[in-house]
């Protein structure tokens, strides 16, 4: 009797392990794919995360759910850039200094005043991706989309117009981007490196007295209402994007990694014109709120220029990857050769 009891167990233990070993399988392909981001709640950007996230589950049948964490509930870009790495974080929406941490090639797109408009933006951009995303890929992220934020401009307390009236004031710059604080050390502005989390209380405790941001951005955290003077010169489209951990790319169900990727970048290039048409339509709703813009005339824009375009040649291998910026010029060059 015992035999036979001991005959029936070893024969059922292949079909028990195959039963574990199966669950496990499904469990781990059904384990929540973790994004943080620091776009608010509710915004635009993290809507858009949230249908990317739901049109997953539909094409994997379930087996792949997102939970997107906005609001920089998981920490700012640079922190959930480390928690990627470590392993604590599977993906991240980022702007481009958090993938300027990842490679810092994507901060050849984010040179002041050196592109002039989103068509030129885009024409560089989409030739210049295939060869970012490779270095990106390089570091351990699989790029999933490219975003925009629109133009930055500068908020201040106190009108300000020229590079001078700049330097008189204090300006942020996140905590977690050097080259963008060598960068405002090289026009000799006066740089407060902050995390962006603390960007609000900075500005209510006088740490700060401007910030470069875009409008849209700017109007969801209320900052007109603290620096209600904007200055209204395009110094650089902020780019974007989002990215997951290459390990959690390739645990995905591989039958439908083309599809999640597809839906990915079609969730990117839907984002790119309502964002940039709600930037400008900010600025006219924060002016209606209390915002005094002030236009850039041609002198100041020419002063300008002339301030920025003289520190190019140390920001060509210093602030982004000598070649990638030659690429860019060149690119943006042949646009405007072609117009």
């Amino acid at each position: 009797m015992d035999r036979l009891r001991l005959t029936g167990v070893l024969l059922a233990l292949p079909c028990v392990l195959l039963a574990a070993s199966t669950l496990t399988h499904a469990q781990r392909r059904a384990a929540p794919v973790k994004l943080g981001t620091i776009v608010p709640k509710g915004s635009l950007w993290d809507e858009t995360l949230s249908s990317m996230g739901q049109q997953w589950g539909r094409l994997s049948g379930g087996t792949v759910r997102v939970v997107v964490y906005p609001g920089g509930a998981l920490g700012d870009e640079v922190e959930m850039v480390r928690k990627v790495l470590l392993g604590q974080l599977d993906g991240v929406a980022l702007s481009s200094v958090g993938l300027s941490r990842i490679d810092s090639g994507v901060a050849c797109l984010q040179v002041p005043l050196l592109l002039d408009s989103y068509a030129e933006l885009d024409y560089v951009r989409d030739r210049l991706a295939p060869p970012l995303e490779q270095r990106i890929e390089a570091q351990g992220f699989k790029v999933l989309n490219w975003a925009d934020g629109g133009w930055v401009r500068v908020f201040s307390k106190d009108a300000l117009r020229t590079p001078d009236d700049l330097r008189r004031v204090k300006l942020f710059t996140s905590s977690g981007d050097p080259e963008m604080e060598s960068l405002y050390k090289r026009l000799r502005f006066q740089v407060v490196p902050l995390s962006m989390v603390d960007l609000v209380t900075s500005l209510q405790t006088g740490m700060i007295d401007a910030v470069p941001s875009v409008p849209l951005f700017a109007q969801l955290q209320g900052l007109h209402k603290l620096v209600p003077h904007m200055l209204d010169l395009k110094l650089t489209p902020l780019v974007g994007g989002t990215v997951i951990s290459a390990k959690v790319w390739d645990r995905l169900p591989p039958e439908h990694l083309e599809g999640m990727l597809d839906a990915a970048r079609e969730a990117g290039m839907q984002l790119r014109e309502p964002i940039r048409q709600l930037g400008e339509d900010m600025i006219a709703e924060m002016a209606m709120r209390g915002l005094t813009v002030n236009t850039a005339d041609a002198a100041t824009l020419a002063a300008w220029r002339q301030e920025v375009e003289a520190i190019y040649p140390n920001l060509r291998g210093e602030y982004c990857p000598a070649d990638i910026f030659d690429e860019v010029v060149r690119l943006r060059d042949e646009y405007r050769a072609r117009r």
